[in-house]
């Protein structure tokens, strides 16, 4: 809670403050609000300080004394909102306009005129999802054949694209995981202002924000992640002087700045000074005082460093341009020649040679930038997608990445990139002989995010459990093991998967028995061969070691000939089934995978195609514009007979984003699954557990897992995943440990066997991430089935796993015999297979 009543800081602490600040020593929130106080003398001291970070961030960036800023039009697509901010003039009613939205045709027509001004930016500003809130919002799109605002937005975009060439900048608000992916093909950046952490604004009667759904704090600091995860150039800031408190401003920079070190997207940070509009409930509140801003901007550039983007719009400052150029910004956002600022229409931006000599006497040089920042243009992946890359690169400077500005757009087609193959193709079988180059992808100190930052969300679980809990785990275990996965028996479950020594020995002797009462005592194997077609991959889980970038040495992409080269050679081995998944390849056409289905079904129509994992189906789908449903339809009109359920990890958000960063969240996950089973495409279930999780975590994954397999039934097999450590990224970090214990196997796949009990018959062991005799003494506790002879393996061996990448039917078979059990060849789903 912030105390609303705090006392104004003394000067003594001011100076202190100060003292830390000019010595580089971090500031906590009470020091941070006292530099806002800064007046006079000890102002002057402040912007000294933060104008000597930004001018060192501006050295190392490689362009000393730039200022830049935005050549763009503003598009107000709809001035319709869901919302009800009580400062805001932009948002209105629909009596009070012509039609709910522009017009294709209009967009064009401002974004064609821009383009004839040498603009460079089409800035889309928009209220949040105003059909849920107006009718005459979701009649408009219905009778254009959207389905969302979104929908009509991101087809808008493509148009500007290819009719102007002007790069969209999309800011419409909320978005969730998948909808960033969605629109990250059809704009080089996107933007939403967090404003404000204080939830009591937003909350509380009277607030500036009470009535908005889309401004509640928690919310839109989601929004900030997910960008982050999604790989999103991505611009937000904060807006003063609507009621908060010092310590709630900070709080706001504080929160900005750990989400910009977890990811590193966000591309710039806008102070924003509040303004009072006539005919708004906020009319009467004094504006932002300019010395206040001034401060803020500061305080921010102490917080944020010196690698950070810092903004003040020039038209909201009186004229102070060099009180602002002191405090450190580096950037005057987006100008226009063209629009007005429609969000501030009564203060209209300064004109460009004004700007720049403004500027000039501040020490200065104005430079134009796209509305992609120039360290994003430079990087290329992950942060911009194939298909904007011709628009981006027309006009940006390959040197500086700053823009051309004597270049003009131009129209260019927003497509798919052609077919890329080739690199480390023979990996699959060389990773059993000389292995891969490096321990490590050579991106590894910035593709996952600030480690330091990611350490802090790591979760401790509470320890210990007490015998009658462990007892009444055992009791329960044999006389209605399902019932352990009731909320009620919690505490019992928890214990067994914390069961030791004798106690162990007893969960997995009943394991086993339930195991024989719900499959029998036959060992089951698929004759199968795995397919990797490509490693590439930015998403950046941290657990990875099979993903590369494009020019990392063991980076490889094959192409749909080589894949159905590949699947013939497996049929003529004895296969009946391949299994494909391949890393988020940004150059991968959203065609790719159907065409890979086809061309397999094609060369061997017999084959079974269990392929692309949920996270490769969300985001093609998001790529390609359509819904998860339409997307998996195709693919099953393709061929495709089933899906790995892979990249589940562990279907719970805290631990998943501690492991994962970008990886679709958990109901995505469950999105798609269910999606694909109520479509008649069956899959498998896992877990991958051992790394930053814990029992109470694993837990809540068997949770989901029995609620969709009770919804759908579309489950064929849970397969239990230990995490490899020796080359993972997480581990190497020194955050995630080395693995699951040998006790936490046993447990896990026990407890798999018994909490999924009357709904996932089967129960999977790995070989590869268990070995041979770690295999045998899963199968005796709990476990039927051994997986497939895969015939190559890499993303564990990748990893580090030592345990080869390929097993024979003979070999198989003795594993089982070891266990002292039979053996059978199956099919995908479980049937009997001919030999």
């Amino acid at each position: 809670m912030v105390d609303r009543s705090e006392s104004m800081p003394t000067e003594a602490s001011v100076r202190r403050a100060l003292r830390r600040a000019e010595t580089g020593r971090a500031l906590d929130v009470d020091e941070a609000s006292a530099l806002l106080a800064a007046r006079g003398d000890a102002l002057d001291e402040l912007l000294r300080i933060a104008g000597e970070l930004r001018d060192a961030g501006l050295r190392e960036a490689g362009r000393p004394g730039v200022v830049t800023f935005s050549k763009k039009v503003f598009i107000p697509l709809t001035r319709l909102c869901r919302d009800r901010c009580h400062y805001c003039t932009f948002a209105t009613v629909p009596h009070r306009l012509p039609a709910a939205y522009l017009e294709r045709e209009e967009v064009l027509a401002i974004a064609r005129e821009g383009a004839a001004q040498g603009c460079k930016e089409a800035l889309f500003t928009l209220g949040d999802r105003p059909e849920e809130r107006w009718p005459a919002a979701r009649r408009w799109l219905d009778e254009r054949g959207y389905d969302s605002t979104l929908d009509y937005l991101r087809a808008c975009a493509v148009s500007v694209l290819e009719e102007t060439g002007l790069l969209p900048h999309l800011n419409p608000g909320v978005l969730s995981w998948s909808e960033l992916h969605r629109l990250k093909p059809v704009a080089p950046s996107m933007g939403m202002m967090l404003e404000t952490t204080a939830t009591r604004l937003w909350s509380e009667p009277g607030g500036p924000h009470h009535g908005s759904p889309d401004k509640e704090p928690a919310v839109r600091l989601r929004v900030l992640d997910d960008a982050g995860r999604v790989g999103v150039p991505f611009t937000t800031g904060i807006l003063i002087g609507i009621g908060e408190t010092p310590a709630e401003r900070v709080d706001a920079i504080y929160a900005i700045r750990r989400s910009m070190r977890e990811y590193g997207h966000l591309q710039e940070v806008i102070v924003q000074n509040f303004r009072a509009k006539p005919d708004t409930a906020m009319r009467g509140m004094p504006d932002a005082e300019l010395h206040d801003l001034a401060a803020t901007v500061a305080v921010a550039r102490v917080l944020l460093g010196p690698k950070a983007r810092i903004q003040a719009p020039p038209n909201l400052i009186e004229g102070e341009y060099d009180l602002l150029l002191r405090a450190g910004i580096d950037d005057w956002g987006g100008v226009s020649p063209v629009t007005p600022d429609h969000v501030n229409p009564e203060r209209p931006w300064p004109q460009l040679d004004e700007l720049a000599r403004h500027t000039a006497r501040a020490g200065f040089t104005l430079r134009e930038r796209l509305t992609i920042y120039p360290e994003y243009v430079r990087a290329g992946d992950p942060w911009l997608d194939p298909r904007l890359l011709p628009h981006v690169t027309a006009l940006a400077d390959p040197e500086t990445g700053l823009a051309v500005e004597e270049a003009r757009p131009v129209g260019r087609p927003w497509q798919e990139p052609e077919e890329v193959f080739g690199g480390r193709t023979d990996l699959h079988a060389t990773i059993d002989t000389t292995g891969r180059t490096g321990d490590r992808r050579g991106d590894f100190d910035s593709v996952y995010g600030d480690w330091s930052e990611v350490a802090g969300r790591v979760s401790v679980p509470a320890s210990g459990s007490s015998d009658p809990d462990l007892r009444a785990g055992l009791r329960l275990a044999a006389d209605d093991p399902a019932a352990l996965l009731t909320p009620r028996h919690a505490d019992a479950a928890l214990a067994l998967f914390a069961a030791e020594g004798p106690a162990l020995d007893e969960l997995c002797r009943i394991a086993d028995d339930v195991r024989r009462d719900a499959v029998g005592d036959e060992v089951t194997y698929v004759v199968n061969r795995n397919i990797n077609f490509s490693n590439v991959c930015y998403v950046g889980c941290r657990f990875c070691a099979f993903a590369q970038r494009e020019t990392d040495a063991d980076a490889y992409r094959l192409s749909v000939v080589q894949v159905a080269d590949r699947a013939e050679e497996a049929w003529a081995a004895g296969a009946s089934e391949v299994c494909l998944q391949g890393g988020i390849d940004p150059k991968l056409p959203v065609t790719g995978y159907a065409d890979i289905v086809r061309a397999i079904k094609a060369r061997v129509p017999g084959m079974h195609v269990h392929a692309f994992s949920p996270m490769e189906i969300v985001t093609a789908a998001a790529k390609a514009g359509v819904p998860v449903k339409e997307w998996l339809v195709q693919l099953r009109d393709a061929g495709l007979d089933t899906i790995p359920g892979t990249a589940a990890e562990i279907l719970d958000d805290e631990v998943r984003w501690v492991l994962t960063k970008g990886k679709l969240p958990a109901a995505a996950w469950v999105e798609v699954v269910t999606t694909a089973h109520e479509l008649g495409i069956r899959s498998s279930s896992t877990m991958m557990y051992g790394h930053v999780d814990h029992p109470g975590q694993w837990l809540a994954h068997f949770r989901v897992l029995a609620g969709v397999q009770d919804r759908t039934g579309g489950f064929t097999e849970f397969v239990a995943l230990p995490f490899v450590h020796t080359n993972a990224p997480i581990y190497l970090a020194g955050l995630a440990r080395p693995g699951p214990k040998w006790r936490e196997n046993r447990a896990v796949h026990a407890m798999a066997r018994l909490l999924l009990y009357g709904r996932i018959a089967n129960i999977q062991c790995s070989w590869v991430k268990l070995g041979d005799k770690g295999t045998v003494a899963m199968l005796q506790g709990g476990c039927n089935d051994l997986g497939g002879t895969l015939m190559e393996e890499t993303i564990s061996r990748m990893a580090g796993s030592g345990n080869g990448s390929a097993r024979t039917e003979e070999q198989l078979q003795a594993i089982a015999a070891m266990a002292g059990r039979p053996a059978r060849r199956r099919t995908t789903a479980y049937g009997h297979a001919g030999a």
